[in-house]
């Protein structure tokens, strides 16, 4: 065993090789001494120091300003939100979120961000792996020029599309209404994009011409075989459209006028006073607004990491 299982056996016959040669036991030890000397698992190469050195501060780097935003919303007063004081926990944490969630509206901000990002985050979706279903899988004129037009769109940036929006918002009679912020998000050149390469590679001709004998309009193929097929890009997609949703600050804070509180975002930056700004109410929002998303992650955080892994690797 120990001639069959050195190292320049293994690499040249394979474990699965070996194993058939000289049985199971022979190919596990073999594949152990292989693991050992090249310091892997089975997932890949073991971390090192600097590893787990560099993920322990890049994880502080995004946790300290959430660690500072709670730690200035608990102070007991406004004279303690500046300086060294305020990275000390103060005791007037639950007392700060209560005048923050009666200032703010909560649950009518709430229900009109959820309501928002859902509604964009379904409509993203559906329509960017339709359109990313026709753009891959379909052959018809002009299709490359329409998908380089779509792709091109991504470059331009949201601040000169915003008086343009806002004359036709405007217009439309939807200043201060929610469909003012839903309507220009319903489908994304980043999400035709990303469901176009992800079905590109994922949904095989030959399920789409099984179909197809089987009866299924196009449509009905569509439904049935590419939205399946898709399902993990598409919770990817899902999930990142309703956290830029929630988080979108800009847009709904000009669209939505003398109704702010519909949004969390514009809410609690409503909290910000005139002359004087109490930063341990204003934090307090940013820890109402923000505490949905960590709960959305916590329960789907799984989901997205599978869904990210699905679209990044090929074949």
């Amino acid at each position: 065993m120990s001639d069959i299982t050195n190292e320049a056996d293994v690499r040249e016959l394979g474990t699965p090789t070996i194993s058939q040669l000289y049985g199971k036991s022979v190919g596990k030890a073999a594949s152990r001494k292989r693991a050992k000397r090249l310091e892997v698992t089975s997932e890949g190469r073991r971390a090192g120091v600097g590893t787990y050195a560099a993920l322990i501060v890049c994880i502080l780097i995004f946790l300290i300003p959430l660690y500072v935003a709670v730690s200035i919303a608990s102070q007991n007063s406004s004279a303690t939100q500046y300086g060294l004081q305020a990275m000390i926990p103060g005791q007037s944490l639950l007392r700060n979120l209560g005048r923050a969630f009666g200032a703010m509206k909560f649950w009518e901000a709430l229900s009109g961000t959820f309501l928002v990002a859902t509604v964009v985050s379904i409509s993203t979706v559906f329509f960017s792996t339709l359109a990313g279903y026709s753009f891959s899988k379909l052959r018809f004129r002009g299709r490359g020029l329409l998908f380089m037009l779509v792709v091109a769109t991504m470059t331009i940036p949201q601040q000169l599309s915003v008086v343009p929006l806002y004359i036709m918002a405007n217009k439309a009679g939807l200043f201060g209404s929610l469909w003012a912020v839903i309507i220009p998000g319903l489908v994304s050149a980043f999400g035709v994009f990303w469901m176009t390469q992800y079905i590109q590679d994922a949904l095989p001709y030959e399920l789409i011409e099984a179909a197809r004998v089987d009866g299924c309009s196009m449509f009905r193929t569509f439904l049935h075989v590419a939205l399946p097929a898709a399902r993990p890009a598409a919770a990817m997609l899902f999930l990142f459209t309703f956290i830029a949703q929630w988080t979108n600050y800009f847009w709904p804070m000009l669209i939505l006028g003398p109704n702010k509180n519909k949004m969390l975002t514009v809410a609690a930056a409503t909290l910000k006073g005139a002359y004087f700004t109490d930063y341990t109410i204003v934090m307090s929002g940013v820890v109402l607004t923000t505490a949905p998303l960590i709960i959305l992650f916590f329960f789907a955080g799984k989901q997205l990491v599978s869904g990210i892994m699905a679209g990044a690797v090929k074949g």
